[in-house]
């Protein structure tokens, strides 16, 4: 039994309140079950309960036995002095205030339905289960679990907001810059992207400006931060890169030591990161302004519009420097700019939305059920429970479901949870 069920258990009022009596005999009748305080103190705020035949108003502590009034030292504590009433699952002793008189207790096990009882043991001794209620997930109203999933992922975009907004303050409150951080992140992939990152945080963005107008300035800088023109090639791009970058690194004062080794191993080739940096600077090199233009974006032709880049020419016949490979137009593809959308770009319009005052709720909502869900063993499992659509929406509430209630056992602040629980 956990305490956090008992506190679901009265602010639901799952209970028979047809009888409701203290351990004195005493009749119940719950007026306000009270705020919910999730901080140091009681459990619930500002009750009211008509107890006999006195109202009181005050706040209500819940516990599994009502010895741990005093395990948990409430007995000397002065926020617990104003307790009207103790909700207890077993009554093991009397609890007192400081003037003697006794604190009314409520034996909730007594009231508490079988039916109840047993969804909850369901629910939390599913041992050989991936969640909780694997087993019964599919009997929950689609009407509820649809709407869960908005709201869990419009909670996994606050999260990001947040994210962004520490990156905005560390960045002057420059949104280019921004952009430009999250973008290089997610050009570098999960195998790279902290790698990228640091990249793109190893000099000021203005670096960037000035050098747009000149893609091989740009690729010079990107590969020369990358440590990825360190080598000796006998290769007359690679050799200007190199010149290049010398200028560039007297000029601008940069310094690469803090740039995390980029990989190689295990990408397929297009995802090498010699192709990547190429598309980014291209895309910096076609694209002045760039932030205003996602902002002005509204549709996924428009993104799929504005992200249509390739490499430089070289790239054409590479995917590293050393070793000439057969010639393929290594375009950004459409599969990638959904990645970029989901992870960079909606988070971004979301959270720069919100600096601006503006709810854009229902456009992000728009977006991202045109777009296809990532594919990954999360995503694929709740696919095999029914739960995920073709939605990139639900794909992203799926992977804040299982990684912020599922693996917690928060199926009681869940409401998939909470339905299975009450049906």
């Amino acid at each position: 039994m956990q305490e956090d069920f008992l506190h679901y258990l009265w602010k639901h009022k799952i209970l028979d309140p047809s009888n409701l009596q203290t351990t004195n005999g005493e009749q119940v009748i719950i007026s306000n079950v009270g705020t919910h305080n999730h901080n140091a103190g009681p459990d619930f705020f500002n009750g009211q309960v008509t107890i006999g035949k006195q109202l009181w108003a005050g706040n209500i502590e819940i516990h599994i036995k009502s010895s741990d009034w005093f395990v948990h030292n409430h007995e000397v504590d002065p926020n617990y002095d104003n307790v009207i009433l103790h909700v207890v699952w077993e009554y093991d002793t009397e609890v007192f205030r400081k003037d003697n008189t006794q604190i009314p207790t409520i034996v909730l096990k007594d009231y508490v339905s079988k039916k109840a009882l047993n969804n909850y043991h369901k629910l939390f001794n599913s041992k050989q289960t991936w969640i909780n209620c694997e087993n019964t997930i599919t009997d929950v109203n689609a009407f509820t679990v649809n709407n869960w999933l908005e709201r869990l992922f419009f909670e996994r975009l606050e999260r990001k907001a947040k994210d962004i907004e520490v990156i905005l303050d560390t960045s002057n409150n420059d949104w280019e810059a921004v952009l430009f951080k999250l973008l290089a992140k997610n050009f570098g992939l999960k195998v790279n992207g902290d790698s990228f990152l640091s990249l793109a945080n190893s000099f000021e963005f203005s670096v960037v400006r000035k050098q747009q107008s000149h893609l091989q300035s740009l690729e010079a800088l990107f590969f020369g931060q990358a440590n990825l023109l360190d080598g000796e090639v006998q290769e007359g791009y690679y050799q200007a890169l190199q010149n290049d970058y010398v200028f560039l690194k007297q000029k601008f004062s940069l310094d690469n030591n803090s740039v995390i080794p980029f990989q190689f191993f295990r990408l397929r080739p297009p995802n090498f990161p010699t192709i990547r940096l190429s598309q980014l600077a291209n895309l910096y090199h076609e694209h002045h302004n760039l932030f205003s233009k996602v902002i002005a974006s509204k549709s996924i032709a428009d993104m799929y519009n504005l992200f249509s880049v390739s490499t430089s020419i070289f790239w054409e016949t590479h995917y590293t420097f050393e070793k000439e490979s057969k010639a393929s137009k290594k375009k950004i593809t459409k599969a990638f700019v959904d990645l970029l959308l989901i992870n960079t770009i909606i988070p971004l319009k979301f959270c720069y939305a919100k600096q601006q005052g503006k709810s854009i709720e229902a456009d992000i909502v728009k977006l991202m059920t045109q777009l296809k869900p990532e594919k990954n063993g999360i995503v694929d499992k709740f696919k095999t429970l029914q739960v995920v659509s073709e939605s990139a929406l639900q794909s992203q509430a799926v992977l804040q479901l299982k990684n912020n209630y599922c693996d917690k056992n928060r199926c009681l602040k869940c409401a998939i949870g909470n339905s299975v629980l009450t049906h």
